[in-house]
């Protein structure tokens, strides 16, 4: 007999966790969330939030959405990233970084109804947490993941009481293993990964200090400092990061993983802090100092039976692009509304294998891109003569180099701007972030062949309303003057038919099979005397059907089905998709 009995057990309260958990509790059912530590997220490890994941918020309700812009740090003071000898010295030069370059922002606005900004961690995971145990959820702190042993029926989990020393059992439904990069669950669910962990060594210094002297004239996230010779990190860049304007910073600064981490003891840290602010006399307040590994590895398999992972348990990576608790918290959007209607008896067990299906390749892609943007460093380094000598002082030269009236130095000059222009694939890969497009049996797309991509698909969202593909965002007009996006009309944990003036066949075959589905379906009508009008045309550009075609769209914002015309039996052609899709 076990100990707590539960629908869903969650190992993990980080982004991942929370949010599945938050999710879950919205839905009305009651996962329970353990966690090993007393507490949350005591260092700002993740921070850049972008626009799929505050959407993934508002879907949550308008009150996260506006406390998680409360505490960030708004798109504007992101600003540009720096590269510089340090962040009081010279620079050698910058780029318009997370949509602040005026085309990239207009990009922005046109996506999506929410706002690219800076949260970190320490924000972020307390707003999910807090929001799935006000609407629901348990949680055990202190409490350990030590095994589990699954059935047909369910899992049951063996964990440790870290205040009382005692194991207990829980029972649950589903297991969730969200325990991060060296997880537990996943290496016991016998999960199948591809890449390599510990390709090289970083440490962080967490310190507060006024920097507003030095950053005022050009705020940013990130400042990358180059200082051939420096003690450690190889080349000798390092990383300081804004945590909060212009107070609290991050030191990310390399080591050689082939050799053992160093002790990094106050006086250390300070004077890492020192030389990479460039001010010999500064006073930082050292909060903490810690290491860590840059890994190159996600999973091939994200489940086994009742088992699944997400977040950093299945996408283990450097956090380059940005997009570590990004992803993770959307791992828990595709996977919460289909284990709620599994449990709810709405959908079968199928239902659930398109999780692997749809988040397996997307794993891959942050890994893969992560890793490639360090690699796209070695231009800069390359350009700024760093590459050609290990003699600090010759690298120092052939830094200095270009500031010549030379040929060679405005060739050099031309490289150093090409190189860090490049970086746009690290610093505003909006296609990374948002273009997304799922291939499972939870999407039927009826033959109609994907779009293709007009643009660099890594650097630019293109929005399609083919199956498949998130819900293109536009924003729809009350007749109360008030105004929502698309995307406001779906999700929720439901699915939603969105048709025109001539789609009444849509609606009622709609209501008709959300009485004998016995699931709920949200059903909008958009046009003129609607409660919901398309008074700017943009939403007849943006969702590719007619005013007698359909959009059927998941919970999850994807496009599950669309019809671009009316179809003789609207009913059996809808019945059709939700039993394929829901695996009835």
């Amino acid at each position: 007999m076990a100990d707590i009995t539960t629908d869903v057990l969650i190992i993990g309260t980080g982004p991942a966790g929370s949010a599945t958990a938050a999710l879950l509790a919205t839905y009305g059912l009651e996962p329970l969330m353990i966690n090993r530590y007393r507490w949350l997220a005591t260092t700002p490890r993740a921070h850049i939030t972008n626009q799929r994941t505050m959407e993934v918020l508002r879907d949550l309700g308008r009150e996260v959405e506006d406390e998680a812009y409360m505490f960030a740090t708004e798109q504007d003071l992101m600003g540009q990233n720096v590269f510089c000898t340090a962040v009081a010295g010279e620079e050698i030069g910058r780029m318009q970084s997370w949509g602040n370059h005026p085309l990239s922002r207009a990009e922005h606005i046109l996506s999506s109804p929410g706002r690219m900004n800076d949260l970190p961690q320490t924000y972020m995971e307390p707003l999910l947490f807090k929001t799935a145990c006000s609407r629901g959820a348990q949680s055990r702190m202190s409490t350990e993941y030590l095994s589990h042993l699954q059935d047909d029926e369910g899992v049951t989990t063996t964990c440790l009481d870290r205040m009382t020393g005692k194991q207990i059992t829980i029972r649950s439904k589903f297991l969730i293993g969200a325990d991060g990069g060296n997880s537990k669950v996943a290496e016991h669910a016998g999960l199948t990964f591809e890449g390599k962990m510990g390709v090289g060594g970083s440490m962080n210094i967490l310190f507060e200090c006024d920097l507003s002297q030095y950053v005022a004239h050009r705020p940013s996230v990130l400042y990358w400092v180059l200082q051939p010779g420096a003690d450690v990190g190889g080349i000798g860049m390092g990383l300081v990061r804004m945590v909060r304007p212009w107070k609290e910073w991050l030191i990310v600064w390399g080591y050689d993983i082939n050799q053992p981490a160093p002790q990094v003891d106050e006086a250390f840290a300070t004077k890492v802090v020192r030389d990479l602010v460039g001010v010999a006399d500064l006073k930082p307040v050292i909060k903490s100092v810690s290491t860590w590994t840059v890994n190159n590895m996600y999973a091939t398999t994200l489940s086994n039976g009742r088992v699944f992972c997400m977040g950093d348990a299945i996408h283990r990576h450097p956090p380059s692009n940005g997009l570590g608790s990004n992803t993770s918290i959307q791992d828990g959007f595709n996977l919460a509304w289909k284990l709620a209607m599994v449990l709810r008896g709405q959908a079968g067990l199928g239902l659930l294998e398109s999780y692997q299906a749809e988040r397996a390749p997307v794993a891959k892609q942050i890994v893969t891109r992560a890793n490639k943007s360090i690699e796209e460093f070695g231009p800069i380094f390359k350009a700024l003569g760093l590459l050609d000598s290990v003699d600090p002082v010759k690298m120092q030269q052939n830094m200095d180099a270009r500031c010549d009236d030379t040929a060679d130095a405005e060739q050099q000059r031309t490289a150093i701007r090409q190189a860090i222009a490049n970086k746009v694939y690290e610093f505003d890969a909006h296609g990374v972030e948002m273009n997304h497009r799922y291939d499972s049996k939870a999407v039927v797309k009826d033959g109609q062949p994907a779009p293709a991509f007009e643009k660099d698909p890594e650097l630019h969202f293109q929005p399609t309303s083919w199956p498949g593909a998130r819900l293109p965002h536009a924003w729809l007009f009350g007749a109360d003057g008030g105004k929502v996006s698309s995307l406001d009309l779906t999700g929720h944990g439901v699915f939603t038919v969105l048709t025109g003036m001539g789609g009444d066949g849509w609606v009622a075959a709609a209501k008709a099979l959300s009485d004998e589905f016995a699931l709920p379906i949200t059903v909008h009508k958009i046009g003129p005397r609607q409660p919901w009008q398309d008074l700017t045309g943009d939403w007849a550009r943006a969702c590719e059907i007619g005013d007698s075609g359909v959009l059927l769209v998941r919970p999850d914002h994807h496009v599950a089905w669309r019809a671009d015309d009316a179809i003789a039996d609207p009913k059996a052609a809808l019945s059709r998709v939700l039993t394929t899709i829901l695996n009835r």
